[in-house]
């Protein structure tokens, strides 16, 4: 692994693990060296599974995911155990109902007991159902997060997607843009790895700050975004990427004494009633080719 790549796993190692440590109502020292030990165990393990960097995290998920089904099948476990216990109490007590010397005070404790232990079985196995669902709510928001640039990812986008185009009526005015940093690897060339992150985070911000709430920005891979833009026509689909071209060409980004510029080349479609994640997404890198090829620093947008 270069030297780049394994800053960026340490990175995301360390983020995930402030992320447990945070999230959880309790951690000890033993969630955490649990944790330490599974990250060197895939680390360990690099040349032989052929992994690269992206999948590391996502390992670490399905670890995640794993534990909690586990603590789910414990959880199950003591409570259905309770449960059992209880109704042999109840049994056994039912049975003294059926005796001629029958002591009313003592039936009325035991099943004033009974009733008590079982509200307090029904309120643990409650509890412990919140805080996995919890858990698992925290994942599932995590997995669709670009670690990076922290906007949607590429799972996030291909779950929209299909959600939108499964649907009978497509929505209005529903604009894609495929964006991408024009001659990136340069910038990867000329100040190194750590550069071409500092760029994807500074374009993530740019992006994320000038669109309205309800459109949404995902990271497409590498130094590709994609943008879906609601309800607006065509004139206003372009004047708003013009705007977006233009604030990237005119700020500047910082690293080590030396001032980065990057423009960036866009592609853009309208959905149609017919259309499929594959189908749009073809048709918006049909159009950014187009941006590219008549001189990058533009957009392009393809109709069908």
């Amino acid at each position: 692994m270069l030297k780049n790549e394994l800053i960026s796993l340490t990175d995301k190692m360390c983020k995930e693990l402030l992320l447990i440590i945070e999230k959880q109502k309790i951690t000890t020292k033993d969630d955490i060296a649990n944790y330490l030990i599974k990250s060197a165990q895939v680390v360990m393990n690099v040349d032989k599974d052929k992994i690269n960097t992206e999948g590391y995290a996502d390992l670490l998920f399905s670890d995640a995911y794993k534990d909690i089904a586990l603590k789910s099948l414990s959880s199950y476990s003591d409570t259905s155990k309770n449960i059992e216990r209880l109704n042999k109490m109840h049994e056994n007590t039912r049975e003294e109902c059926n005796k001629k010397d029958l002591d009313l005070s003592e039936l009325t404790n035991k099943f004033n007991k009974i009733q008590t232990q079982m509200n307090d079985v029904i309120r643990k196995a409650n509890d412990d159902i919140l805080q996995l669902t919890s858990q698992i709510d925290v994942l599932q928001e995590r997995s669709t997060i670009d670690s990076l640039t922290n906007i949607f990812n590429r799972r996030a986008l291909s779950t929209y997607l299909d959600e939108v185009c499964s649907k009978k009526n497509i929505p209005e005015n529903m604009h894609i843009l495929l964006l991408d940093i024009d001659d990136f690897k340069n910038i990867n060339d000329s100040y190194g790895h750590i550069a071409g992150d500092k760029i994807l985070i500074f374009i993530a911000h740019i992006l994320k700050k000038t669109l309205r709430d309800g459109d949404k920005v995902f990271r497409f891979g590498g130094e590709e975004f994609l943008i879906v833009l609601n309800r607006l026509n065509q004139q206003t689909c372009k004047a708003i990427i013009n705007r977006l071209l233009s604030l990237i060409r005119g700020n500047s980004l910082i690293y080590k004494g030396d001032t980065l510029n990057v423009t960036m080349s866009v592609g853009a479609t309208m959905l149609t009633q017919n259309d499929t994640p594959d189908s749009v997404i073809e048709r918006a890198d049909k159009a950014l080719y187009k941006a590219k090829t008549n001189g990058k620093d533009q957009m392009h947008m393809e109709v069908e």
